[in-house]
């Protein structure tokens, strides 16, 4: 015995969407052998764009009777039923969701036409209720109003119950351990099938196959699964709209890490939130002046084509001047720290030697500024993690340059590393970033015995 079950709702994602209009048909497999329609009072405002889909009002609902009210006949009606919907996930959650805030559990087992059509009825361009039952001849009268749509979907489950080799897909899609109930409905299960169990970055893309979502996991299909249970409003929608599936192997969980993050800045995702913005890089840098002694300063990376250093904004960029300035004794004003002032009075560093006001010693301050250059060479080596590879045959590694992440890559498991040039042909050139550093600085710490050095 099968309920078919469309409703109207306020439209304000799965947690506040509440039901405005509810219709049950109890079919039998021949036909209908109980109805049950009712408008419900949402106990809130209806907005305006719903009226404008439905042409449900306040109005309408306002002596309608609340959904507790008719939790009874719904559960009468649907008890021992297979529950089915066009896009079953989004009525079923709704349902699910409403009932527990009212005490109530609602537990069926359902199926989804629109996957069921999919897979039976292969080869049109759209399987939305309004436009698959137009071209299958099927009446749909009163659209997007419960009734009347849940009545199309009825006409269009009988013709789904009589199509070829439909027992069995039936059968399959009613399995529990078939997922089909679980995967989005417009996403073809075999390209869920085809996810690997490892880590690596994932894609979400639509049916014009543009990537909507991009994600990195320890294991890709567990993860992706992961989004298909949850029932957050900006998964549902997520989940709605894809249509096909992408994937990457990177071996472990840095590279995936670091992938991702290049990933959601190439494409930009609608549905990546995080990682988005570009950052300002500033960049640190030395000149000479006309009295001969060289200056350290900071501007915006694109002025500055050979920095000594990489910061992410203006104050990290200062804190870094002045810990060198304090470190090698070096004055505020040559460190651009203090700007138009004659004899340098920073609130911070006292140990300044007089540059600024001792123009003789400037061949002893610039052996200090030499100093502290080199120190930041030798600090600033090639590194390089060694990671686990996609293969056994292959390992992973991660470089850093002069302290910045560099790119990534695959080598040999035999090949000898002793330079830089060893890993050139293997190695995929990435941005540094905010976030590449981070993911870098945190993976060093955690894991200090997995870096040799160049």
């Amino acid at each position: 015995m099968y309920t078919i079950i469309d409703i109207e709702t306020t439209g304000n994602g799965i947690k506040g969407n509440r039901i405005t209009e509810i219709s049950i048909f109890k079919y039998d497999g021949h036909e209908v052998v109980d109805e049950f329609t009712s408008l419900v009072n949402p106990e809130c405002e209806i907005p305006a764009f719903i009226t404008g889909l439905t042409g449900i009002d306040n109005d309408m609902v306002r002596n309608a009777p609340l959904l507790e009210e008719i939790i009874p006949q719904i559960e009468a009606i649907t008890k021992d039923t297979i529950f089915v919907a066009h896009s079953v996930n989004f009525d079923y959650n709704v349902i699910k969701n409403e009932f527990k805030l009212l005490g109530h559990d609602f537990s069926r087992k359902k199926l989804c036409t629109v996957r069921l059509s999919r897979k039976l009825l292969p080869g049109y361009n759209s399987y939305s209720l309004g436009k698959l039952t137009t071209a299958l001849g099927i009446p749909l009268t009163d659209r997007h109003r419960a009734r009347g749509d849940a009545h199309a979907t009825v006409l269009l489950f009988h013709k789904l119950l009589r199509a070829e080799n439909a027992e069995t897909v039936f059968k399959q899609f009613l399995n529990a351990k078939s997922q089909e109930a679980t995967l989005p409905p417009g996403l073809p299960k075999e390209e869920f099938l085809k996810l690997p169990s490892t880590p690596g970055v994932y894609y979400f893309k639509d049916h014009k196959g543009k990537i909507i979502y991009v994600g990195k996991a320890k294991n890709i299909k567990k993860r992706v699964l992961g989004h298909f249970y949850d029932k957050k409003t900006k998964e549902l929608v997520l989940c709605g709209e894809t249509a096909s599936l992408d994937y990457e192997e990177t071996g472990n969980e840095l590279i995936a890490l670091l992938k991702e993050s290049a990933e959601i800045k190439h494409y930009y995702p609608k549905y990546n939130s995080a990682q988005k913005r570009s950052i300002q890089q500033y960049g640190i840098f030395t000149y000479v002046d006309r009295n001969g002694i060289i200056h350290l300063a900071f501007n915006k990376i694109k002025m500055t084509p050979s920095p000594i250093a990489i910061c992410y904004s203006p104050t990290e960029a200062r804190q870094y001047l002045e810990n060198l300035c304090s470190t090698f004794e070096l004055c505020p004003k040559y460190c651009h720290l203090q700007e138009n002032v004659v004899v340098c009075s920073h609130y911070k560093i006292k140990q300044c030697i007089g540059i600024c006001s001792d123009l003789k010693m400037v061949e002893e301050y610039n052996q200090r500024v030499h100093n502290a250059l080199q120190s930041i060479k030798e600090v600033a080596s090639t590194l390089v993690i060694k990671t686990k590879g996609r293969t056994m045959d292959e390992n992973g590694f991660v470089v850093i340059k002069e302290n910045n992440y560099a790119g990534y890559g695959f080598a040999p498991h035999e090949l000898p590393i002793s330079q830089m040039e060893d890993l050139e042909m293997f190695i995929t050139p990435q941005k540094n970033t905010l976030e590449t550093q981070r993911i870098v600085e945190s993976y060093l710490r955690k894991n200090p015995n997995a870096v040799f050095q160049l």
